[in-house]
């Protein structure tokens, strides 16, 4: 029987990235509050979602800062709870989805397809809880969610060539 040891440091490493992630999502939707919330949205901090096919830690770290931004959600704890959820799933699914392909690209596009696919949580969640016309806001926060999706991969696709995304 074998064990994979981690050490101090690597474990130490890992909580230090989640956090950061974490961190950089926070400050990234903050930056445009007004775009972040509702049924037009663009987030730009959703191009982070890619870093989940890289390395399962982000999917944490991801679900950490949609929950801490959905605190300022004008729809609350219904944010919180749904948003963070939705965000797990789709960076879970992404995840599991590219884990067996080695091109960076290939790992992208099957995150952009799988996270603008999955906006439709969002709009369930904003037609029951807020009365918004599901695929008229369906089609736009997906819209967003792609148009956020893109500009994220590009950066981290440029990034990914250069550093160990996965580590």
């Amino acid at each position: 029987m074998t064990t994979k040891h981690v050490s101090n440091q690597e474990r130490t490493r890992s909580i230090a990235l989640v956090g950061l992630v974490a961190a950089l999502y926070v400050a990234l939707t903050m930056t445009l509050p007004a775009l972040a919330y509702g049924a037009v949205q663009l987030r730009l901090s959703e191009g982070l979602n890619h870093l989940a096919v890289f390395n399962k830690r982000y999917i944490l770290a991801l679900s950490i800062g949609v929950f801490i931004v959905n605190i300022f959600s004008p729809m609350g704890i219904v944010d919180m709870v749904f948003g963070t959820l939705g965000t797990l799933v789709m960076t879970t699914m992404s995840y599991y989805s590219a884990r067996y392909f080695h091109n960076i690209w290939i790992k992208l596009a099957i995150s952009t397809v799988i996270d603008t696919a999955m906006m439709w949580a969002v709009a369930l969640e904003l037609n029951l809880y807020a009365g918004a016309p599901f695929w008229i806001t369906y089609g736009w926060v997906a819209l967003g969610e792609f148009i956020a999706l893109v500009i994220g991969a590009v950066i981290i696709g440029l990034i990914g060539k250069r550093v160990n995304l996965a580590r």
